[in-house]
């Protein structure tokens, strides 16, 4: 049996229903980075969980059983894998760290509009708290502990709020290139990160042999120097409950080709946050997006099945952060032609001596198809019900 290790944690190799502690945390927490979770990490195998859990085996071709396994833990763990962070390593900050991080941490935090304490290189509780906020607005697991995940979230927001841009042309007539003017707490990292482009471009191009730099010092920035146009790359603004992993299929893309183009090192998303997409079709244009109007008994499982897509595309196509849905509502399907249109879908009443078989026969299908299509796990009708048939 293979081992799992999540860092230096030896993951239980099997969770289900019921079970509790820290393996299942880091479940969760996996589950709510890919989508398929939206509840509270709390190190409890629920309803929630089990729910997120029989979601990600059936849209990874995994048997759906509920239970986490050794295969199960290696998709999640690579699928949410996360690079080293920043060039400058920043410490872990918790309640009671002191120092010089701990005053950069209240200043960012303050400009960001979540402390309104005093700047006293303190982290007290009331750091603590802004910390928390800050995570729970940003779908970061809210620990109050500052990590390398939580500094990548602080350094990206702080750096979008830098208003010191030249939008003009650098002295040598270039369009491609941007002047930067170099504001507190700017990174190399962070700049690359603002522009959609990589640190060793922006080093190459203004010839730097190391990653300092100087509060007010200009340098150049290859605006567009990704090798990529504006007739195959799509600005996408991340909403609530997007992941790179959601996004990454509603665009027909992959996680790492999205983390490459916008020089992305880990899988943190923030609200508002502006991305490029390199879109090479993804199935949900205007002329393969059906408008589905929801029934009495529809699930998004259903609707997936019966339009032959999945539930994270139905979700991102909708911007859905749950799978609640309404009778009544409203929905995009993105469609890709699985033979059961409204043309060829019938609407039957159950007569008295109907079952599941001489329907079928009477429509020449099988019985799968109008209980998958119908959403049944059963064989049990009832006079007067209504099935959809595809003929």
């Amino acid at each position: 049996m293979n081992i799992i290790y999540w860092g230096d944690t030896l993951l239980d190799n099997e969770l289900k229903y019921g079970d509790t502690g820290d393996d299942v945390k880091i479940l969760q927490e996996k589950l709510k980075i890919l989508g398929f979770y939206n509840a509270v990490v709390n190190g409890s195998f629920g309803l929630s969980t089990l729910e997120g859990v029989k979601a990600f085996q059936r849209e990874n071709g995994l048997e759906e059983t509920g239970v986490v396994n050794n295969e199960m833990w290696s998709m999640l763990l690579e699928y949410t894998s996360v690079a080293s962070s920043l060039d400058r390593q920043n410490p872990t900050l918790r309640l009671g760290s002191t120092g010089e991080y701990v005053r950069e941490l209240q200043t960012k935090l303050q400009a960001l509009l979540y402390y309104t304490g005093r700047i006293n290189s303190n982290f007290d509780l009331e750091t603590q708290n802004a910390v928390k906020r800050l995570q729970y607005n940003n779908d970061v697991t809210t620990t109050g502990i500052v990590n390398s995940q939580t500094w990548d979230l602080i350094n990206f927001l702080y750096g979008n709020l830098s208003s010191c841009i030249d939008v003009g042309e650098d002295s040598s007539g270039d369009n491609n290139v941007k002047n930067y003017t170099v504001s507190k707490g700017d990174t190399l990292y962070s700049i690359a990160r603002k522009f959609n482009t990589s640190v060793d471009s922006i080093k190459s191009l203004n010839n730097l042999t190391s990653n300092t730099l100087s509060i007010g010092q200009v340098i150049k920035i290859p605006f567009t120097g990704d090798g990529t146009t504006s007739s195959n790359v799509t600005n996408y603004t991340v909403s609530k409950g997007d992941t790179l992993y959601s996004i990454a299929r509603k665009f027909n893309t992959s996680v790492d080709s999205i983390k490459s183009l916008n020089n992305l090192t880990s899988n943190t998303l923030s609200i508002g946050q502006v991305i490029k997409i390199s879109s090479t079709g993804d199935g949900t244009t205007s002329s393969n997006v059906k408008n589905y109007t929801v029934s009495k008994g529809d699930t998004l499982y259903s609707i997936a099945r019966k339009f032959n897509t999945s539930v994270d595309s139905i979700k991102s196509l909708n911007n859905l952060t749950s799978n609640t849905l309404s009778i009544g509502q409203v929905i995009k399907i993105p469609f890709t032609g699985d033979g059961t249109t409204s043309s060829n879908v019938t609407n039957y009443t159950v007569s008295k001596g109907d079952t599941l078989y001489s329907i079928a026969k009477k429509f020449n299908t099988s019985v799968d198809n109008i209980k998958s299509l119908n959403n049944l796990t059963n064989n049990t009708l009832s006079i007067g019900q209504t099935l959809k048939v595809s003929s």
